[in-house]
C-alpha cells in the first residue's frame, strides 16, 4: 500500500510515560539511570527468570517435531476499521482500534497454547552507526524488530491475561537493509512525520493486510516462553521469532532512526534512537526450532548473519546531521 492518498487524523494523547523524571523506566539512549538494568527496581516481575529478549544460538536450538504452520486468519484482508499510529514515548506503535477487526486478526496452531487475537504491532531499532534488534541470533544484533502482540481469545483483557503463561503470544521479524524500499510499509513510514513528538497520534485512513509486513516465508521459527520486553515484563509470552527476515529500504530505517523523539526533558528533543532491551539470561529455558527452520550453526536461508553489514550503509552512503 503506497502513500498516495493517505488520510490521517491528527491527535494528541496524555503521555502516560515520562523520560527519567518522575520513576518512570527508560532506555539507555535517555538516560541510563532508568535503563533497562534498573528496570527491576522499578517493577519486581522485570527481574524474573523468564525474560525477554534472549539470544537465539543456533547450535543449541532443539527441534520440535510439533512446530508445524501456524495457522493465521484475517492476514490476508484488510480489515474494518481504523488503525492508529502513535509515539506512545518509547516506540511507534500501531493499535487495532476496532475490536471487530482485532477478532477477526487471530493466530494458532504451530503449537501455539490456544487461540490468539491480534492487538498491536510496534517496532524496535538502533541509531544511524548501530543495530537495534531486541533479540539477537549468534550473538549478532540486527538493524531492527517487528513484535506484533496477541492475546489468547479466553482472556477479556490484558490485565487478565498478563498473569497466565498462556495470556500472550508475540510474532517477532528481524529486519534486513536493502537499497530498495519496501512498499508495504510506506504508510507506516509516511506517518512517522506526523508523530515526531511523543504523545502525537494518527489515524490511518485505511487498513491493510497484516501478511504483507511479514516475511514471505513463515514456517521457519524459533519458540521460547518469556515475557514482555518493556515494564511491567510480565512472563506471560509464547514468542514465536521468524528466521527470514524482512526487507526494508535504507531511506525508510532511517525514517524510523531519525524522525521520533523521546518525551521532552527540558528545552532539548531527544531523538528516538537504541529503543531496545538487551539480551535476558535463557536460565534453564530452551528455545525451540520449528520443523523447518535452521537448526545449526550454518547460516539460514537468508543470510542473517550478514545482516550487520547493510546497515554500515547508512553511514557510508550519505552525510548525517548529529542529533542530541
Amino acid at each position: 500500500m503506497g502513500t498516495q492518498g493517505l488520510g490521517i487524523t491528527f491527535l494528541t494523547l496524555p503521555l502516560v510515560v515520562r523520560a527519567a523524571t518522575g520513576g518512570q523506566w527508560c532506555y539507555d539512549s535517555q538516560d541510563p539511570s532508568c535503563g533497562p538494568s534498573h528496570w527491576k527496581e522499578l517493577q519486581a516481575t522485570c527481574g524474573g527468570e523468564k525474560q525477554s529478549p534472549v539470544n537465539i544460538d543456533r547450535r543449541r536450538l532443539q527441534r520440535d517435531s510439533g512446530l508445524g504452520d501456524i495457522l493465521f486468519e484475517g492476514y490476508d484482508l484488510a480489515p474494518p476499521g481504523k488503525w492508529r499510529l502513535t509515539n506512545d514515548g518509547h516506540t511507534v506503535m500501531l493499535s487495532l482500534m476496532s475490536e471487530l477487526a482485532s477478532e477477526h486478526l487471530t493466530i494458532s496452531g504451530g503449537g501455539l497454547p490456544g487461540r490468539y487475537r491480534a492487538l498491536q504491532l510496534h517496532f524496535h531499532w538502533g541509531s544511524l552507526v548501530g543495530n537495534g534488534s531486541e533479540h539477537t541470533l549468534d550473538g549478532h544484533q540486527l538493524p531492527m524488530e517487528l513484535h506484533i502482540v496477541h492475546m489468547n481469545v479466553k482472556y477479556q483483557t490484558l490485565a487478565e491475561a498478563k498473569p497466565h503463561p498462556d495470556g500472550l503470544a508475540v510474532l517477532g521479524c528481524f529486519f534486513q537493509v536493502s537499497e530498495a524500499p519496501n512498499a508495504n510499509y510506506n504508510t507506516i513510514v509516511a506517518g512517522l512525520r506526523n508523530i515526531s513528538s511523543a504523545g502525537q497520534s494518527v489515524d490511518l485512513a485505511s487498513t491493510f493486510r497484516l501478511q504483507t509486513l511479514l516475511p514471505s516465508q513463515l514456517s521457519g521459527y524459533y519458540r521460547y516462553q518469556g515475557s514482555l520486553t518493556t515494564p511491567d515484563c510480565s512472563q506471560a509470552v509464547t514468542w514465536t521469532i521468524f528466521e527470514e527476515p524482512v526487507e526494508i529500504g535504507r531511506e525508510q530505517l532511517r525514517a524510523f532512526v531519525s524522525t521520533l523523539h523521546f518525551p521532552a526533558d527540558g528545552p532539548q528533543l531527544l531523538t528516538m534512537t537504541n529503543n531496545f532491551r538487551p539480551p535476558q539470561p535463557l536460565g534453564g529455558r530452551k528455545v525451540f526450532a520449528s520443523r523447518a527452520a535452521t537448526a545449526s550453526g550454518g547460516p539460514p536461508s537468508r543470510g542473517c548473519c550478514e545482516l550487520l553489514s547493510p546497515l554500515l550503509l547508512l553511514v557510508l552512503l550519505g552525510p548525517f546531521s548529529p542529533h542530541p
